[in-house]
């Protein structure tokens, strides 16, 4: 998956966010010229710190209302906020039996929903 940061009205610099084996967050740059626009990574966050090997997130969203934090659903039945600020998940939780598909914030930044191979809906 790969999403921009939502629009904010604040003095965040332009950033993507793609996952994979890890959450990657970009910093999109540019010379003036849309042609010559790069990305450069500026963080790569996984929950497994003691091992090259994490398990595969399967999708995130982007908190539209706090864009510090990043919710990632994973293939270990579990889902992870992450506050980009300072690199790390603020909270992790089982958050199903198997593995989990999608995760989407609700309005706000305390509430988000889950849906996993077990066939269930989580808030």
């Amino acid at each position: 998956k790969v999403m921009f940061l939502p629009e904010t009205e604040t003095n965040w610099p332009d950033l993507l966010a793609t996952s994979g084996d890890y959450l990657r967050v970009w910093e999109i740059s540019e010379d003036g010229r849309s042609v010559d626009m790069k990305a450069k990574m500026k963080m790569s966050l996984n929950n497994n710190k003691k091992a090259d090997f994490c398990a595969p997130i399967t999708s995130f969203d982007w908190n539209p209302q706090d864009p510090r934090l990043i919710g990632t659903a994973s293939i270990d039945t579990t889902c992870s906020i992450w506050d980009i600020t300072v690199d790390k998940a603020t909270t992790q939780l089982i958050a199903h039996d198997k593995e989990v598909f999608d995760i989407a914030f609700a309005k706000g930044t305390d509430i988000f929903a889950s849906v996993g191979a077990d066939g269930s809906v989580r808030l």
